[in-house]
Parts: structure tokens; sequence; C-alpha cells
């Protein structure tokens, strides 16, 4: 009887949904595990040749501002993700409630997973947008000479100087990237992810649990990273670019191009070091998170 008490109640934990504001929590959590990792990132993207690799820059990082500088930006990246992982998730998770309800609780086809992705996945980028850009710049400060450097204190700070050099409108630089990575970063991590999930709890030898959380994170962050690098590159170089650096996004393209096709992928592989633990870790927190702290939906029987 104890199994069966023990059965129902992860039976009961399986069937919770999350509340609005768990993907934001989460993902604000992953960053602070992951930041390190996405600040060396940035480095690698916004240089012109290839002069480091991951492990030189990051000693270079820490023989230039020692272990804290692995954490510059650590206040704007965990913002980032308070406004722009919150926004999508909320979206995408209260839109796939509502068209669930309708169906009775059956599973979403695929592409209705990719539309609410995509629509979560903009307005995210847009109003994310201000947090990255001086999460880029935050994280790119110590590579400029000392009279060249930003020196914002965090991301209020940031946010200030910003406006105050650069108008409102600096806070949106490269918002239009931003969003069309957003896009493609969110279909690839919760759509590809809700998508792998379901196919895992299909079979007979996965259950609702850490296993096939980390399974589908992992395969999730693949997706994403393939289908992002390209904009990611390009993102963080119009981030980073001096007012008026770039007169449109094809001038930005193109520059880029000049070292050849392999331009656009430059950090790939600490991308996908950064973003595979980043999606893994975000969905493990949020199952954890649902399943302790969420609700049971209302077509539950």
């Amino acid at each position: 009887m104890t199994f069966l008490g023990f059965s129902d109640s992860e039976e009961l934990k399986a069937k919770k949904i999350g509340r609005w504001y768990f993907g934001g929590v989460a993902s604000a959590m992953a960053a602070c595990c992951t930041h390190p990792l996405d600040l060396l990132k940035v480095h690698l993207q916004t240089q012109q040749q290839k002069e480091f690799g991951l492990l030189q820059m990051g000693v270079k990082v820490v023989k230039v501002d020692g272990i804290v500088g692995l954490y510059n930006g650590i206040t704007a990246s965990v913002m980032r993700q308070l406004t722009y992982s919150m926004t999508r998730f909320a979206i995408y998770e209260t839109a796939k409630q509502k068209l669930a309800e309708h169906s009775g609780g059956a599973n979403l086809p695929f592409y209705q997973k990719v539309m609410l992705a995509s629509l979560g996945g903009f307005c995210g980028g847009v109003v994310g947008t201000p947090a990255d850009m001086v999460n880029v710049r935050m994280q790119n400060d110590m590579k400029l000479p000392p009279e060249l450097r930003r020196n914002y204190r965090h991301v209020f700070h940031g946010w200030r100087c910003v406006v105050a050099e650069e108008g409102v409108k600096g806070l949106f630089s490269g918002v239009t990237m931003a969003s069309s990575r957003a896009i493609l970063v969110t279909v690839g991590q919760i759509a590809f992810y809700d998508q792998f999930k379901q196919m895992l709890l299909s079979t007979s030898f996965m259950k609702d649990n850490i296993v096939t959380h980390f399974t589908a994170s992992f395969l999730a962050g693949g997706v994403a990273t393939a289908m992002t690098q390209p904009v990611d590159v390009m993102k963080t170089r119009l981030m980073n670019a001096a007012p008026g650096q770039y007169s449109s996004i094809l001038a930005c393209a193109v520059d880029i191009g000049k070292v050849g096709p392999f331009g656009f992928f430059k950090g790939f592989v600490p991308a996908f070091v950064r973003l595979g633990p980043h999606t893994i870790l975000t969905f493990i927190f949020f199952e954890q998170l649902r399943k302790n702290m969420g609700v049971l939906p209302a077509y539950t029987a």
C-alpha cells in the first residue's frame, strides 16, 4: 500500500502544470550557473580574427579581472532571463494550457508548439533586448582599452548610461537580431523540448522523471544551438558595435563574412557548451518547480 501511495503521488505530480512565471525563475537560476560560459562565448564572437580558444580566453579573463571577471554582467544576465525568458515561457505555457483545455488535455500537434514558441520568442526577444544589450557590453568591457571601457556597475547603471548617451532608442540596439534569434532559440528549446519529452514518455521505458527531463533538454539544446548560431553572432556584433558602425544588418553580415562563412559560427563550441547546460538546467529546474509547486489543470479528471 505504501508503494501504491507513493506511485499515486508521483502520478499526481506528473499531471501538474507550471505557473506562468516558473520558466523565468528557472532560467534565471540556470543563468547563475552558466554565466561564465556565456561570457566566454561573447568574447570569442567579438574577436575579428581568431586569437584565442575557449580555454585560452578563460585564462585571459581570469588573469585580467580575476575569478570575479567570469561573472562580469551577471546582474544583466539574470535580468535578461527575468524579462526575456519570463515573457516567452509565460506566453507559451499560458497559450498551451488554454489550447489543451479546449482539447480535453490532448497533446498539441508539433506545428502549434512551433507557432506558440515563435510568438513567445519574438515577444521575449523584444522585452529582453535592453538587459541583453547591457549584458553583452558588460561582458565585453574587459577587452577594451581602459579609456574606452563603459564601466557599467550593474544593469540599472547600464540602462541609465545608455539612455543618457544614446537615448531610449539605444536600449533597443540590435532588437531585430535579438527578436529573430529569440524566435529560433525558443522554437529549438521549448517547442522541441516539449516534443522530445512527449516522444520519450510515449515509450514504455521512460517516466516523467529527471532522466527524461535531462534527455529531452539535452536534445533540445543541440537543436537550439544549430538553429541560432549565425544569428547569435550577428546579434552580439550589433549590440557591441559603436553608434553608426553598421548602417544595417546587411552591413554587419558583410563584415562578418569577410573572414569566410565560418565567421558566422565563431564560438560554436562554447555556444553549445553554454546553451546545452543552460537548457538542461532550465528545464530540470522548471520541471521540479512544476511537479512540486505547480497546479492541477482544470481538465484533470
